[in-house]
């Protein structure tokens, strides 16, 4: 598949605490910077457009959260400690207030770092919506409502169960549970080549991470959207039935300005189905 290829450069970013960040990178050094911050358990290795990059002039950076990949776990974390985290390294790494895209899971921790002022401005793509947000209380039905109600009752049974989880597992929920558009392309053999390994990588350190990850995502966020500045934008798949139970209706509406696109025969394989005209915006 076109736009998925093996990072460019990796490295890893020591904080103030002595906790390590992996780190990866595509596109060239003194391109437009976009953080990316990528789904549940992918690690830095997954990224996107990796055919286009360069002739956008696009800096792509992902970032292991803490316990996945190569990073240091950290597992009391809450959302705004990974931004505090984040804006370590971007000061570090010299890439001021990039723009910060938030994918799936990653999209409460690329909202963290707008609530911080760490973006210059922020996407949204497919985004893991606030499940537990009392907006969608008698909302929710099956497996999803009965594990939201066991994230919020009892974070640390939920955190458990998410840890019986392994990079093949979560691999074949994804696929399993995916409409015809998406299992297209989550079964390409290319995309299915870097999915995996970027799981792998992800699953290296065990399942911490990406439990603590799942918790934190499906419990309520405890974070202002209110206080974001910077220009948002939000985009679903019309037939994304993973993400969000009204494709980011209410999500959007609690962001100051956000603009909510959805994207008609696309599912929840946005990023990498729409990459080329994605980062025509980012770039613009």
């Amino acid at each position: 598949m076109d736009g998925v290829a093996p990072p460019e450069r990796l490295g890893e970013f020591r904080l103030s605490d002595g906790r390590v960040l992996g780190w990866s990178e595509w596109g060239p050094i003194d391109g437009t910077p976009v953080l990316l911050c990528p789904g549940a358990a992918t690690s830095r290795r997954l990224g996107f457009g990796a055919d286009l990059v360069h002739p956008r002039g696009v800096r792509l950076v992902s970032l292991d959260r803490p316990g996945l990949g190569v990073s240091t776990p950290s597992p009391e974390r809450t959302l705004a400690d990974f931004a505090a985290d984040a804006g370590q390294f971007l000061e570090g790494r010299g890439l001021g207030a990039p723009v910060v895209l938030g994918n799936s899971q990653g999209a409460p921790f690329a909202l963290a770092c707008a609530v911080a002022g760490l973006a210059s401005s922020l996407y949204l793509v497919s985004a893991a919506d606030e499940v537990a947000s009392s907006q969608f209380a008698g909302t929710l039905d099956g497996h999803l409502a009965t594990v939201v109600d066991l994230c919020r009752r009892d974070a640390m049974a939920a955190h458990e169960l998410f840890r019986s989880f392994d990079a093949e597992a979560l691999r074949r929920m994804v696929v399993d549970n995916s409409g015809e558009r998406d299992r297209a392309v989550y079964t390409d053999p290319v995309f299915d080549a870097a999915y995996r390994n970027a799981l792998s990588e992800g699953f290296a350190q065990g399942p911490e991470g990406y439990a603590t990850d799942t918790v934190l995502a499906m419990r309520p966020w405890d974070l202002d959207l209110a206080r974001i500045t910077c220009p948002v934008e939000v985009f679903y798949g019309e037939e994304d039935a993973a993400h969000s139970p009204d494709n980011g209706v209410t999500l959007a509406s609690r962001i100051p300005g956000a603009v909510r696109h959805v994207i008609k025969g696309e599912g929840g394989s946005v990023l990498w189905t729409r990459s080329e005209s994605l980062l025509g915006r980012v770039r613009a």
